[in-house]
């Protein structure tokens, strides 16, 4: 098969020097890009990971590229059909997402008018935290189509929770299916109703209460890493998740995800990002998926919708 299209990793800390990693070793990119503030580190992981090549058998070339706040170095990046944003602060220990709102604002503001200034039809994956609140920047920002720029979170915490019920059963995560919608944060919603094992419901295998303790732990997924690293936060899962969404776009594949994207009018909602089922294609987000959840699965994310719009709104002036 032949490569093609050019991706970038904004960021390469632990989770965007893995996320493009991921991306060049799927072998469908011609280019992997990846930048970072830091001079010399881009260039130098971009070095190590050609030289993976023979070994890993794939020919994706990496390219690394030391930028600024101010847009030097963003020439390499011109013209490319997918951007990952990972730049920004982690969480530290204690740190909830939100607090790192007023300083990776502004790093996410330079990096999305830069990115929109040389790759004007790049679908826009967001990463950087607080999630649901950067993905709404980075739109108004880059001035892109809502479609054309969408958060990762779903796939992460869907991962989490679908990982948290294989070991609580005891069968292989194969063999679970799970949804989370809502906020990357508290107002997460992991939906128990779309939950099988086996093609089973969830609610035929463990009692409301244990059901609910794995909700709470997907809620809370981030937060029990950072505790444990101590300093910096989760890569290995997150990153699989924006490659995973990055493959899609490039393949205009219409797989449908749960990802953090544009809502108008679904269950009920109106302008707002938001953690949601979508088909994702080319342009971004092709259409949000509305399927059947319970009521207080709705009343849940409606929930959601409010907590996030009022912070969404107040990116603007940040």
């Amino acid at each position: 098969m032949a490569l093609k299209g050019k991706v970038t990793v904004v960021g390469s800390g632990f989770y965007g020097s893995t996320t493009a990693l991921r991306l060049a070793e799927y072998n469908i990119f011609e280019t992997v890009v990846l930048t970072d503030i830091v001079e010399g580190k881009p260039e130098g992981l971009a070095l190590d990971m050609n030289q993976s090549r023979a070994i890993e058998g794939f020919e994706t070339k990496i390219i690394g590229a030391t930028t600024t706040a101010e847009g030097a170095g963003y020439e390499a990046t011109a013209n490319s059909d997918v951007v990952v944003i990972t730049a920004g602060l982690p969480r530290k220990p204690g740190m909830s997402r939100m607090d790192l709102i007023g300083v990776n604002a502004g790093i996410v503001r330079g990096v999305a008018e830069n990115i929109a200034k040389h790759s004007p039809r790049a679908v826009i994956i967001v990463v950087s935290n607080p999630l649901d609140e950067m993905t709404a920047l980075a739109q108004i920002a880059t001035g892109f189509p809502k479609n054309q720029v969408m958060g990762q979170a779903g796939m992460l915490d869907t991962a989490r929770f679908t990982n948290f019920v294989a070991e609580k059963v005891g069968v292989p995560v194969g063999s679970v299916k799970t949804l989370t919608l809502g906020s990357h944060g508290e107002t997460m919603v992991p939906v128990p109703s779309r939950c099988t094992v086996d093609g089973k419901p969830l609610s035929e295998i463990l009692s409301e209460t244990e059901i609910a303790d794995l909700v709470d732990r997907t809620r809370n997924g981030g937060a029990e890493v950072v505790a444990l690293l101590k300093t910096g936060s989760a890569y290995y899962a997150p990153s699989a998740a924006a490659a995973r969404m990055a493959k899609a776009v490039i393949e205009d594949s219409g797989a449908v995800m749960p990802v953090c994207a544009w809502v108008d009018g679904q269950y009920g909602i109106e302008g707002v990002y938001l953690g949601v089922e979508a088909e994702i294609g080319k342009s971004g987000v092709r259409k949000v998926v509305e399927s059947a959840l319970t009521a207080s699965e709705v009343d849940a994310l409606k929930v959601a919708a409010e907590a996030v719009r009022a912070k969404q709104a107040d990116v603007k002036e940040l």
